[in-house]
């Protein structure tokens, strides 16, 4: 299924009022290369929705955690503490290093971090993950249509994550590992502010999305009970 088709079966399924998902991938083109990035950078990727291409850098990654998280550098000695002792995250900034660690996370050798809405997509080839912004009725349907084909505990999984780990970290190393996870995110008390209170993220690598996109004509995406869902996502008012 391409792209094209991809957005074509989400829009039956889901209706014209559902954001679009954006794509990201690691490359050596940047895709806008002027991208103005905030310290947070959660602002500038929910805009990604919007149809605004946006190109993260080692250079225009101000945050700590951010850095880490995109890939760019290591874990700088501050972000333990300042997770612990400022935010109160976690217990201990112990915690936060050996949470950290077990992530698995590889230094990228890649400039360049790219986000795209789908619609501007030519092809799935190279894409990391794709992230849909959801309120809690569409995701119920992404729940549905992960759980068509996959009965593992885990199979659509919540971590506790900075908004950027939950939107671009998890789902890299999953892809990467050929894994079947997807990701509910948006969890960060601090990066919430930064995208609509009824949003949430769920965060699907392209191995995992490759084998639902065989699924989706099957699942309940199409059958009776989430029509009334989508007729609600439209703003219908139910019978």
């Amino acid at each position: 299924m391409t792209p094209r088709e991809f957005i074509e079966s989400f829009r039956k399924a889901f209706g014209e009022a559902a954001p679009l998902p954006i794509a990201f991938w690691y490359g050596d083109t940047a895709v806008n290369a002027d991208s103005r990035v905030p310290r947070c950078m959660i602002g500038a990727i929910r805009k990604v929705c919007d149809g605004c291409a946006l190109t993260l850098t080692a250079e225009n990654v101000q945050c700590g955690g951010g850095g880490l998280y995109t890939a760019f550098r290591p874990m700088s000695e501050h972000v333990p503490i300042f997770v612990s002792k400022t935010e109160h995250y976690k217990q201990t900034p112990e915690q936060v290093r050996a949470y950290v660690e077990s992530l698995d996370i590889e230094i990228t050798d890649k400039p360049y971090l790219n986000f795209v809405r789908v619609d501007k997509l030519m092809s799935w080839e190279g894409v990391e993950a794709v992230v849909f912004f959801a309120t809690p009725d569409i995701l119920s349907g992404l729940c549905t249509w992960a759980f068509y084909d996959n009965d593992a505990e885990d199979a659509v999984t919540t971590k506790f994550a900075s908004g950027c780990a939950a939107v671009i970290s998890f789902a890299t190393v999953e892809n990467r590992k050929g894994g079947r996870r997807c990701f509910l995110g948006m969890l960060d008390p601090s990066a919430r502010p930064l995208v609509p209170k009824n949003e949430l993220t769920f965060a699907v690598p392209m191995c995992r999305l490759s084998e639902m996109l065989t699924t989706m004509s099957d699942s309940a995406l199409y059958q009776k009970a989430f029509s009334v869902v989508r007729r609600r996502i439209e703003g219908e008012m139910l019978k």
